[in-house]
């Protein structure tokens, strides 16, 4: 790994630290941030468009009833910073409305990042727009000198919802580090709802999840040397109501045995990798979590609906 950058060996480092020790926990588990290299980038962005994921069209439907109220509560020349921005669908919505001094989009997925950039910057030539590859879970140092109101921190997709209620109020108090003085936050959280409409969204008729989920063990199989039987996994999602959740697994159709980087693992009939939380909220339970994370409400927007939620938040005390 001698020609490797730097930034990417780490994050290969810590791709195979975060699966060697997620496969030996009696319930094996991996975080979802590694569901996107390339392909998975690629298969997410496929997921968006399917009938039964109403996130998505929901959050867009929001954001064009309320972006004009936005940037007038935020004002121009803010740095426009996007946590795990993607394919970057919903960025122009926001980029038209607020008149940004410049886009800072932070991705895990470097190559998908770039390729995303490419025609915003087509469409916005005197713009600042700066990528930066990195896992944004930790402080993220921004490039300088774009600006002089605060940052506005943009983090759609209840994203939040993948993430445990502790290390969500933990990444919270992350991103206010990594926005620096006087941040604002425009956050997507979805809304507790019936959970057949749940699990359709996270179970779809043509597949596509399930690709998503079994590509996990595939990127294992390609980046880390694992010999993990793709034919033996297949793709779970169940709605556990104590806490809120849609959890996906994949589980051991048989009893099989593989490696990773040399290291032996093994899985009965039955037993499932936990691979991704998306929690959802009541709107009690979003403004909790926003408090716990440090950052205070300014503003609130629902779809008729209530399916979800997008908010406006300040830094707070």
């Amino acid at each position: 790994m001698a020609d490797i950058d730097p930034e990417i060996r780490s994050l290969v480092e810590q791709f195979r630290a975060d699966v060697l020790t997620g496969l030996s926990q009696p319930q094996k588990t991996i975080p979802a941030r590694w569901f996107y290299d390339h392909k998975g980038s690629e298969l997410f962005e496929a997921i968006t468009s399917l009938p039964e994921y109403y996130l998505t069209r929901t959050e867009i439907g929001i954001l064009q009833g309320c972006l004009a109220e936005v940037a007038s509560l935020v004002g121009p020349g803010r740095v426009v910073v996007e946590f795990g921005a993607g394919s970057m669908a919903k960025t122009p919505l926001l980029l038209d409305a607020v008149a940004p001094s410049a886009y800072v989009p932070i991705d895990i997925s470097g190559e998908f990042l770039r390729e995303s950039c490419a025609p915003l910057m087509a469409r916005y030539p005197g713009l600042a727009i700066v990528p930066v590859e990195a896992d944004f879970s930790a402080p993220v140092l921004l490039p300088s000198g774009a600006g002089t109101a605060g940052p506005l921190g943009f983090f759609p997709g209840s994203t939040i919802g993948n993430m445990e209620p502790e290390p969500a109020a933990a990444f919270l108090r992350t991103m206010r580090q990594t926005l620096g003085d006087n941040p604002m936050l425009l956050i997507g959280m979805d809304l507790i709802k019936d959970e057949q409409r749940l699990i359709a969204a996270y179970d779809d008729a043509q597949g596509v999840t399930a690709a998503f989920n079994c590509n996990l063990a595939a990127r294992i199989n390609r980046e880390l040397g694992g010999t993990v039987p793709l034919d033996a996994l297949a793709h779970r999602a169940v709605w556990n109501a104590a806490l809120s959740r849609i959890e996906m697994h994949l589980e051991a159709m048989s009893a099989i045995s593989f490696e990773v980087s040399g290291q032996p693992f093994s899985m009965r009939a039955g037993e499932t990798i936990h691979t991704e939380n998306s929690h959802k909220y009541s709107r009690a339970s979003a403004d909790e979590l926003l408090a716990r994370g440090g950052w205070e409400p300014v503003c609130r927007f629902s779809d008729q609906a209530e399916q979800f939620l997008v908010v406006l938040a300040k830094s707070g005390i």
